[in-house]
């Protein structure tokens, strides 16, 4: 405010100056002086020159900052007039600050997709046709398209995933589709899209994966949590044995041995055989899982699989004080392999029976539905809940919360219901666990 107070006090010096320089040669006029008042409207006329000449520098530098502004155009520098002039140029230089973070910031999230190894391709609507907002490198490259800004141009590229586009009216999907990409054969890939409004402009997110990537990324990220899992079990073996075994190679080199010698001689064959027998357990448990037979399937009803898991159960029920509470009213056949599937219930029932020791009132429920075509075994406990922060790791094959627990419960469980065609869940609600087995019905 005050650079703007100051450039109008120094036009109004200016006019001041013209007005007492014409007010001056009147009077030297009046007074009949001849050459004086030529002299004096000669000053008078330079000064409305230069007057006229620095107004017309203002108006120029306001014009082209203020058509800057509006271009969105920051190329220019105006920072030699901030320290003299008023607040527009201010206006400017925040402007151009905010638009250099703008377009670092663009530079950094293009180079981010473009590193992604996912497809990745966002639609602009623009007067009702949608155009190529970005695409990004990985898009680009694998399937052999141009970097074009038209949907046309992209639908003559790849017809078969515009097609897909177009009959959902570009609404949101996931979906698998084949893209055959020139000459190449055709590969799967996952379809996900997004849809969203911002600054009233519509934006359509296509996000392609290939099926392949998928699968390998999957198994790198379960072999990596099975040899942390191998690796740490085996050491935990392994570093006690080696340790006693120099200790009982140190002993039995002495010239005598003592009793104290041989009591430790002792001791140490004892915890070097238990854990032995605990690494034994180990590897007895991960055949387990790689080696888990085929299912043989025979009908079986669903209220006598229950009856046989209840009759292994239910002494221990009795002794630790549980109240189970069966109730499915209806009865069911199912296509199953019963000693499989019974395995899997105990395994279920054990994990809700150990989850409910701190508490008072111990409660678990089997309930069941048919819903269709699937047959839904849901096995409750009021106990503590699953920790939020182990959740994404319960089915991994030896990970356990318990010290005598193998680790292998859960994950064997999975594996058969996986086999049967079906899937195992969890769900935390209110301090409550639930597992859910969902069998498909043939």
């Amino acid at each position: 405010m005050l650079k703007s107070l100051k450039t109008y006090n120094l036009i109004f010096l200016r006019l001041l100056l013209i007005l007492t320089g014409i007010e001056f040669s009147l009077y030297l006029h009046k007074i009949k002086f001849v050459f004086a008042p030529v002299f004096g409207f000669l000053i008078v006329l330079f000064l409305l020159i230069e007057l006229y000449f620095y107004v017309k520098s203002l108006i120029m530098v306001y014009d082209k900052t203020i058509s800057s502004i509006i271009q969105n155009d920051f190329t220019s520098d105006f920072s030699r007039y901030q320290s003299n002039q008023n607040d527009l140029f201010k206006l400017y230089a925040i402007l151009k600050s905010k638009q250099n973070e703008q377009v670092s910031r663009d530079i950094i999230y293009t180079s981010i997709l473009n590193n992604i190894e996912t497809g990745i391709i966002i639609l602009r609507k623009e007067d009702n046709e949608w155009n190529v907002f970005l695409m990004n490198d990985y898009f680009s490259k694998h399937f052999d398209v141009p970097k074009v800004s038209k949907w046309k141009l992209l639908k003559s590229q790849l017809p078969s995933l515009c097609e897909v586009i177009e009959e959902q009216d570009f609404q949101e999907i996931k979906t698998s589709l084949e893209i055959r990409v020139n000459e190449r054969n055709a590969q799967t890939f996952v379809m996900q899209t997004s849809r969203t409004e911002i600054c009233e402009l519509d934006y359509f997110i296509v996000l392609l994966d290939s099926i392949q990537n998928v699968v390998e990324k999957k198994e790198k990220e379960a072999w990596v949590n099975l040899m942390k899992v191998i690796s740490h079990e085996l050491l935990n073996s392994i570093t006690p044995i080696r340790s006693i075994s120099q200790n009982l190679q140190e002993l039995v080199e002495q010239d005598s041995i003592s009793s104290d010698d041989l009591e430790d001689i002792k001791e140490g064959v004892g915890t070097m055989l238990r854990r032995s027998d605990l690494l034994q357990k180990f590897v007895e448990g991960y055949r387990k899982l790689a080696m888990l037979p085929s299912p043989k399937k025979e009908k079986i009803e669903l209220g006598k699989l229950i009856e046989n898991c209840f009759q292994v159960m239910n002494p221990l029920f009795k002794n630790k004080q549980i109240k189970v509470l069966n109730t499915i009213l209806f009865n069911h056949l199912l296509l199953v392999d019963h000693q499989q599937i019974e395995q899997v219930l105990i395994n279920l029932l054990t994990n809700s029976m150990h989850a409910l020791e701190d508490r008072e009132d111990k409660q678990i429920t089997i309930a069941a539905e048919v819903k269709e075509n699937r047959v839904f075994i849901k096995i409750t406990d009021n106990g503590n809940g699953i920790d939020p922060e182990i959740e994404n790791k319960i089915f991994l094959p030896f990970f356990t919360t318990r010290k005598e627990g193998a680790g292998i419960g859960l994950t064997l469980s999975k594996s058969i219901i996986e086999a049967h065609g079906g899937y195992l869940d969890f769900r935390n609600h209110e301090d409550k666990t639930t597992f859910v087995i969902c069998l498909i019905e043939e």
